[in-house]
């Protein structure tokens, strides 16, 4: 039997880290690190190697498609396929509470499109009963947004890629057009930028499912977690938060499927946007 393989995205520092590092100790198999930036990267393993854990190491870059063919290409040659894939890499303008259209779509394209990307090379190496754990956030639950018109759309059980893609578009031409509508999101629609970009990827989670019945596919909100990204405004540890996706992937029953679980692991129903769990930014 061909050894197990796990791929962790943006993983040289913060959550990341804490999620190979999990692996590292739990998952019986080969752990790969992987990072943007390749010293960093390198520089992460060195420093779980010196706590007596073993990772292996790969350069990605989830926003640039010859990267990601680099990857798919070493893991078909060198294990044949792979087991489990943690979609953690992810960007935020936290500094723009109301983001130009080039920070939006920047935002978007790392966070959404991205994963379109690592579907397209990296999915058909997932084998059989392979585990995959899409990172989103509060800010990826259908409450944080309020257009009415979209909500239907993206609760209807046969929604499509097309259909959301036309839907971030749309996002994304208001803020070049300056049509934006405040109204539409959640908390006056600040950073909606990372709201759109999470509510796809936790809508695109659902898709996917639906498409890839023979391997488990769920969405997190691992909490409000202390890192750069957060500017430390976070209220919860790296390793504390990666508990969830630890769990998602070594533990839960292989029939979770489709899910969005929140941070205290409970599943939340993504569908219901009347709710309160959309971000209120502090």
């Amino acid at each position: 039997m061909a050894q197990k393989v796990a791929v962790v995205t943006g993983a040289n520092k913060g959550l990341g880290l804490a999620i190979v590092k999990g692996l590292c100790q739990k998952f019986d198999g080969i752990v790969y690190l992987t990072s943007r930036n390749e010293a960093l990267g390198l520089e992460a393993v060195k420093t779980l190697k010196e706590i007596g854990l073993k990772p292996e190491y790969h350069q990605l870059d989830i926003t640039d498609i010859e990267s990601v063919k680099v990857l798919a290409d070493f893991i078909k040659t060198k294990h044949g396929g792979f087991d489990v894939l943690v979609n953690n890499a992810a960007i935020l303008e936290s500094r723009q509470i109301y983001p130009t259209y080039e920070s939006a779509k920047k935002n978007i394209d790392t966070n959404y499109r991205s994963l379109l990307t690592i579907e397209r090379y990296l999915y058909p190496l997932l084998r059989d009963g392979a585990r995959v754990v899409n990172v989103s956030s509060a800010c990826g639950h259908l409450s944080n947004l309020k257009n009415a018109h979209w909500v239907k759309i993206l609760q209807s059980p046969d929604l499509t890629v097309e259909q959301l893609n036309q839907f971030v578009d749309q996002y994304l031409e208001s803020v070049r057009n300056g049509t934006f509508d405040m109204n539409d999101f959640a908390d006056e629609g600040k950073h909606a930028a990372h709201r759109v970009s999470k509510i796809a990827l936790t809508a695109l989670t659902k898709i996917q499912q639906r498409k890839y019945n023979n391997i488990s596919i769920n969405a997190v909100h691992p909490g409000h977690v202390i890192t750069d990204m957060s500017n430390g405004a976070g209220d919860i540890e790296p390793d504390e938060a990666a508990k969830v996706v630890l769990y998602l992937i070594l533990e839960a029953s292989s029939k979770l499927k489709g899910t969005f679980m929140w941070h205290n692991g409970k599943i939340i129903d993504w569908l219901d946007a009347d709710s309160d769990f959309w971000y209120q930014c502090p």
